[in-house]
């Protein structure tokens, strides 16, 4: 709906804006923020791959998994 449009213009406008800012940065500072970003993206991929896999368990021990023929 019309709030997702505005959430995700306003991320992309945010992260746009960071990545400009980081650019005039002391390479030392950017090297620092960029690792630190790349390490939490990296956690939270691995969350939600995990928390998909486990909720396709759950389903599956549950009965409510998909079935085939």
């Amino acid at each position: 709906g019309f709030r997702g449009r505005v959430v995700r213009m306003l991320t992309v406008f945010a992260l746009g804006g960071s990545a400009m800012q980081v650019n005039g940065c002391d390479p030392v500072v950017r090297d620092s923020l960029l690792a630190g970003l790349q390490t939490t993206a990296n956690a939270l991929a691995d969350t939600l791959v995990q928390t998909f896999f486990s909720a396709l368990a759950d389903d599956d021990a549950s009965g409510g998994g998909l079935t085939t023929t």
